[in-house]
């Protein structure tokens, strides 16, 4: 019997001493504060927009050889630092690399020339739960009359979330991608996943796997170590989007892990600046450079006006939803979804800031921009 008990121990233990093992590695790969704090400290205030040409509908156009338009992103990042802008948070996509992975490393390295001649430095997005969960490649359907980012899709689809026998290949892109890159001074850093939880309640949540969030839960330390692996020199992140920050208790168990993981600490907010700021100095407990990824919902209460001057006071990154208004058509409201804007536009542009001719949507706005990002 006591030999039965303790085979039955060295089962039990033997995992979980490994587990212990590899997390204690893995938490030593992790910048520490001073490192993080070090590392921003040679930065200039990063400020800039979450980047779409606006030609392309979605990340797969975007980036396939067929539709990449190296003109227009030239053209668009060249409106961007004439305002101050000095970085672009851009998402990449498993399937186009999939394809054809030299092609989309040239691709990637032929928009950091054009970014860096424009002196914009970007955010790389690997992964991303937000809108449509089925991706295909190939050309990509035309824009949704009246509905905000109708063409936006998930990386990865359900289909592999949904497979733990498909996460190699998503292990071999991780890799692959931060690999060719993982020295390269023109990218400011990796946000490993968007918006990892997001469940698509208004727009695509039948066709998210059920226990999305369980399965996320799993994977998201797995793409930070498939990162870590690959020895960037840039720092990682993935930014909080909900939920109560005021300790780490109180967090959801994956923004725990969003906070315990990154090197910096990125999120988001979309609410009004008395909110705005209320969260950044919940997250200044932590001790790490912030980079807020997205905001600027005009509608919502989020504008260049109100929430640049707080992002700047606390010398927290901002990088708002939107450059050039196009085939994403984010200048509509969240609501287009449930009452799309055919026969009537909406009073204010929700997200973006040209329009596609390069005209600013308010004048005003980009000269704040422009004076807070010249500002010493």
């Amino acid at each position: 019997m006591n030999l039965i008990l303790l085979r039955a121990f060295r089962r039990l233990a033997v995992p979980a001493l490994l587990l212990a093992l590899s997390t204690t590695l893995y938490a030593q790969e992790r910048w520490t504060e001073a490192q993080a704090n070090a590392w921003y400290a040679q930065q200039p205030w990063p400020v800039g927009a979450n980047f779409l040409p606006s030609t392309a509908i979605n990340q797969l156009e975007m980036w396939q050889a067929e539709s990449f338009d190296p003109a227009t992103i030239d053209r668009e990042l060249g409106w961007a630092e004439a305002i101050g802008m000095n970085t672009m948070r851009v998402f990449l996509h498993n399937l186009v690399w999939e394809q054809d992975p030299k092609g989309f490393e040239q691709r990637m390295d032929a928009f950091l020339a054009i970014a860096g001649r424009h002196h914009i430095r970007p955010v790389f997005v690997l992964f991303d739960s937000c809108w449509d969960p089925h991706p295909r490649l190939g050309p990509q359907h035309p824009p949704i009359p009246g509905v905000h980012n109708s063409g936006w899709v998930q990386a990865s689809g359900a289909e592999i979330l949904s497979d733990p026998a498909q996460y190699p290949r998503l292990e071999r892109y991780v890799k692959g991608v931060v690999g060719a890159f993982a020295r390269d001074p023109r990218i400011l850093a990796w946000d490993v996943w968007n918006e990892p939880d997001n469940g698509n309640d208004s727009s695509y949540a039948q066709g998210d796997p059920r226990d999305k969030n369980q399965i996320i839960l799993g994977l998201l330390p797995r793409v930070f170590a498939w990162v870590r692996s690959a020895k960037p020199t840039q720092p990682l992140t993935s930014g909080l989007w909900h939920g109560d920050w005021s300790t780490l208790a109180t967090m959801t168990p994956l923004a725990r892990i969003q906070i315990e993981q990154s090197d910096i600490l990125s999120f988001h907010n979309y609410g009004w600046p008395e909110d705005f700021e209320a969260h950044v100095k919940l997250l200044e407990q932590f001790h790490r450079p912030l980079i807020c990824t997205e905001y600027m919902a005009r509608g919502a209460g989020s504008t260049f006006d109100t929430v640049l001057p707080i992002a700047r006071q606390h010398r927290a990154g901002a990088i708002n939803w939107g450059l050039v208004a196009g085939k994403s058509q984010t200048w509509l409201p969240w609501d287009s979804w449930q009452r799309p804007y055919v026969s009537d536009q909406p009073m204010i542009w929700f997200h973006d800031v040209f329009h596609p001719d390069g005209k600013p949507y308010r004048e005003r706005e980009v000269e704040i921009i422009h004076r807070l990002t010249s500002e010493k």
